[in-house]
């Protein structure tokens, strides 16, 4: 846990330096780079899913040839260097387009970005999003490996570690929509990107710290090669067999197997491993092992790797799942924003930007992440008197119901808010709406909920259940799912556009003023697919046999 703590502290620094510029990113594109509104959109959700994604090569490289430990340095590195050069930009007026005359406004008159301007923009953002990747790739994989899984108190604390994972991920971005998005707007961007950097660059020595106390698992190669070699070994077999299920049980187990003996946990599963063979889901795998190939690369694949490979496949239609959740959660960062900037957002004497409206989920997941480590799991432990309380799969099954609830409550928020709009007479007026914006926040609490169950069950599933030489690659999964439910949002508008268009007068999701959207039926039609998609993890889910 010694070890860990410094992971903790890190992935509080490294994510307030990441969702500092990402949550108000589009706000510096639009005004001050004078990027259209539509283009800066597109541009802020290609870098956050970019960013994302790029977590898959994070934990690839972890998994074949560098280590977590070093990863975690090279992205930083990387990723201080690409908000170094955002913060040049920002603060020296000739690398930016000129103001806009009149000042503070997009018009006709401003000048449009040059494209010396433009490459030296997107080379910052795209080296903060491959660091952001690498980070995300090594970091939660490398504070998981600090545990010893051998023994049940080294397993509860390993769980209890992706809670607390995703506690300090939720401090970092509290810091990030509050402190630091109000410095940008009042102060300057050139101090919000200087405090990222220093942030990222603060984050390298305070991991150096915990050198001495960490345990770093040794690459073991490419698992992408591994599966590669099972599937091509299997396809290839069958071809040269034929479909007789004969063919299957004589295949010749005690000689697929290298001369070198696994160790740790491999040792004393192999011969578990070899009797499931036969009634295992995914047969045709085990054709890899019939030693038919002529390749000698083929002739290498062993029970071992084949069950690897079952593995690997039996979670990704639960990560699949998953994707529909976060696209769900996309939507805090578009139009729930967009919503509760049309109505009033003063709390007090206090006028709260719109940017900072993840701040209610983040604080509710800060104070849910502890009261679950240290009330439910132990409550649930005595109550089902297993080890876990409360399975990898059951969280992320909350997470999916608890997103089925949100964008019920998110429709009728915005039924409620037209209502208003209606009512005041302002429906086709950009002023704020005599509503408070606090209705907006009850979506927000559902969807951090969920992102709570979710995400720590998806980075915990991922990481125990998979092959111990591909768990970095594993556990990036749930940072693609993330990048994934980014795109399929857009999918989704553009989708529902084009059809509403076709069928309809105008389409739902269309215009300038929000108050003539149909931004509920868009809501009620993400909770129907929500609904589907639990059904789709249900037949899955119940299915799954846990490693």
């Amino acid at each position: 846990m010694l070890a860990a703590s410094f992971v903790l502290a890190v992935e509080v620094l490294e994510n307030l330096a990441y969702l500092a510029n990402a949550s108000n990113l589009v706000l510096y594109l639009s005004k001050f780079m004078h990027f259209s509104p539509s283009s800066s959109a597109n541009i802020v959700t290609n870098f956050m899913g970019t960013a994302f994604l790029l977590a898959l090569l994070g934990g690839f490289l972890s998994d074949a040839f560098f280590s977590t430990y070093r990863i975690y340095l090279i992205s930083a590195t990387i990723e201080f260097m690409g908000l170094l050069v955002l913060t040049v930009q920002a603060r020296l007026p000739s690398l930016k387009p000129e103001p806009c005359v009149p000042a503070n406004s997009i018009t006709s008159s401003c000048e449009q970005v040059g494209r010396s301007k433009a490459v030296m923009l997107f080379a910052g953002l795209y080296l903060v999003a491959l660091g952001v990747g690498g980070i995300k790739g090594s970091l939660p994989p490398h504070g998981a490996e600090q545990f010893d899984e051998s023994t049940p108190q080294g397993r509860k604390q390993r769980s209890a570690f992706f809670n607390y994972y995703v506690f300090c991920l939720s401090f970092g971005a509290l810091i990030a929509v509050t402190l630091v998005v109000w410095i940008e707007d009042n102060k300057g961007w050139q101090w919000g990107f200087g405090i990222s950097t220093a942030t990222i660059l603060l984050s390298i020595p305070i991991f150096l710290l915990g050198s001495p106390t960490y345990r770093n698992k040794v690459p073991a190669g490419s698992p992408i090669t591994t599966m590669f070699k099972v599937v091509v070994a299997a396809i290839y077999n069958t071809c040269k067999t034929g479909n007789s299920s004969n063919a299957v049980m004589g295949m010749d187990t005690s000689s697929s197997y290298n001369t070198e003996a696994s160790e740790g946990e491999d040792a004393h599963i192999k011969k578990e491993e070899t009797n499931q063979t036969q009634a295992e889901s995914l047969k045709f795998l085990n054709r890899a092992l019939m030693n038919k190939s002529i390749n000698p690369m083929l002739l290498q694949c062993t029970v071992k790797d084949v069950e690897e490979v079952k593995i690997v496949l039996r979670i990704l239609p639960i990560f699949m799942s998953t994707i529909m959740l976060n696209c769900c959660l996309a939507q805090l960062s578009t139009f729930s924003v967009q919503q509760a900037s049309t109505m009033d957002t003063e709390l007090g004497s206090l006028k709260m930007p719109p940017a900072s409206l993840p701040f209610f989920p983040v604080i509710f997941i800060m104070i849910l992440a502890p009261i679950y480590s240290h009330i439910i799991i132990p409550f649930a432990r005595k109550v089902t008197r297993s080890e876990m309380g409360i399975t990898h799969l059951q969280r992320i099954g909350t997470g999916l119901v608890l997103s089925i609830i949100a964008m019920a409550v998110a429709a009728l928020v915005e039924t409620k808010r037209k209502k208003v709009a209606i009512n005041s007479g302002l429906i086709d007026s950009v002023e704020p709406l005599p509503i408070t914006f606090l209705w907006i926040a009850i979506q927000y609490l559902f969807l951090g909920s969920a992102d709570l169950f979710t995400l720590a069950g998806m980075m915990e599933l991922f990481f125990t259940e998979a092959p111990l030489s591909m768990r970095s690659l594993a556990t990036s999964l749930s940072w693609a799912s993330l990048a994934m439910g980014y795109y399929l949002s857009s999918v989704l508008v553009s989708m529902v556009n084009a059809v509403t268009s076709a069928y309809g007068h105008t389409p739902w999701l269309f215009g300038s003023n929000l108050n003539n959207y149909h931004l509920e039926r868009f809501y009620w039609f993400m909770c129907i697919m929500s609904g589907i998609n639990f059904l789709h993890y249900l037949f899955w889910a119940c299915r799954y046999k846990y490693k």
